[in-house]
């Protein structure tokens, strides 16, 4: 009996094993595969390149015309020996993907904009292909100094409608997430030339 006992308890605990190798190897997934800080027209923009397969439950809800929002966020500091960390950009960026099934067409936005889009991958390219983003004036940066900045895009629950908040926050479908990917930069002023 003691035998059978310890052997039930083996078995359950390599499946719970199993289990969480395969959730690890599922937010393994979504990740930031790049990010560049670029100077242009006198402010800083965040290019990126995301990693975010939509699968699942998550895309047959998309289908039926619920719509998803994903957040970009991104976090600028400058280290201070002497004192906390200068919080110099905190920003979001919102995207809004919705199907119309009466005129069979996607549309993300952001803001009041929305495009047209032919699929939901065509739709998630502008998420998963971040280009032009403004986080800051150059003007408010200073030169040669080291900053450090990390990004993140994540399905933003917070903006679902109520019931699906509710299953988001029951169902691991839902908890879509790059981890935080850290980069630095700095900006130079180029000597001008005599």
């Amino acid at each position: 009996m003691l035998r059978v006992l310890l052997l039930l308890l083996v078995c359950a605990g390599l499946s719970v094993q199993a289990g969480t190798g395969v959730s690890s190897e599922q937010s393994q997934q979504e990740r930031v595969l790049r990010v560049d800080p670029v100077v242009r027209d006198g402010k800083l923009y965040i290019d990126a390149d995301v990693d975010l397969p939509v699968v699942g439950d998550l895309r047959n809800a998309a289908q039926k015309g619920v719509p998803l929002y994903f957040s970009a966020d991104v976090e600028i500091v400058s280290k201070r020996w002497w004192w906390f960390d200068k919080v110099v950009v905190n920003d979001r960026l919102t995207w809004r993907i919705v199907y119309n099934a009466l005129t069979r067409q996607w549309r993300i936005g952001t803001g009041e904009l929305s495009l047209p889009e032919s699929s939901l991958d065509d739709a998630l390219s502008l998420v998963r292909n971040i280009r032009g983003w403004a986080v800051a004036d150059v003007n408010e940066l200073d030169r040669d100094q080291l900053y450090e900045g990390r990004i993140r895009v994540r399905l933003d629950t917070s903006l679902l409608a109520r019931p699906f908040q509710v299953d988001a926050f029951n169902s691991s479908a839902w908890s879509l997430a790059t981890p935080w990917k850290n980069f630095t930069f700095s900006i130079s002023i180029e000597e001008p030339r005599p």
